[in-house]
Formats: structure tokens, C-alpha cells, sequence
């Protein structure tokens, strides 16, 4: 197994051999009954996804993507904190009287 729970680990060599018989002219649908793997696996597998082209082309950055903070942004950000706080305040003295 993968690092994650319940997904199967498939060998490179298994991958490599269904690509073969894709790429030989055998169906999607009869190469993942044979195997007992899904459509979706065998497509990705085979780079018929879109997404899978995709990031085959051009592979996602990892991690957050990185926003730059203007100075303005920073701004508006405390002023709506400080609303929030001011709400929260309000809220919580109400509360209390009853």
C-alpha cells in the first residue's frame, strides 16, 4: 500500500505493460476488467485525463501558491479585524447583562 489509507500501490511494470496494450489497441474498458482497475486509474495511467495532460505539460508548484501583500491590503485587513473585534466586544457585553 501507498502512503495513503486504503489506495493500492501499482508497480511500474504493471503500469508500463497496460500503456503497451492501450497503446496496441486494446479498449480502456477491456484492459481495467482484465486487471481489475479502474477507467479512471488506467486513463490517468495513460495520460487520456485532461488533467493528467496538463500536468504533464507543465507540473503544479507545490505548496500555497505565494500572494503578495501590499501595504493597502494590510490596510484594509486590520481596519476589517478591528470591525470584528469591535462586533465581538458588542456581543459579549449584551450577553452578559442577561
Amino acid at each position: 500500500m501507498s502512503g495513503r489509507k486504503g489506495m493500492r500501490h501499482y508497480s511500474e511494470e504493471l503500469k508500463e505493460q497496460i500503456r503497451q496494450e492501450i497503446a496496441g489497441g486494446k479498449s480502456q474498458n477491456e484492459v481495467s476488467c482484465e486487471y481489475g482497475i479502474s477507467r479512471y486509474t488506467v486513463q490517468s495511467w495513460c495520460g487520456l485525463r485532461p488533467e493528467t495532460k496538463l500536468r504533464q505539460a507543465a507540473p503544479l508548484p507545490k505548496g500555497r501558491p505565494g500572494k503578495i501583500k501590499t501595504i493597502e491590503d494590510y490596510e484594509k485587513e486590520n481596519k476589517r479585524l478591528k470591525m470584528e473585534n469591535e462586533l465581538l466586544r458588542d456581543f459579549l457585553r449584551s450577553i452578559e447583562r442577561k
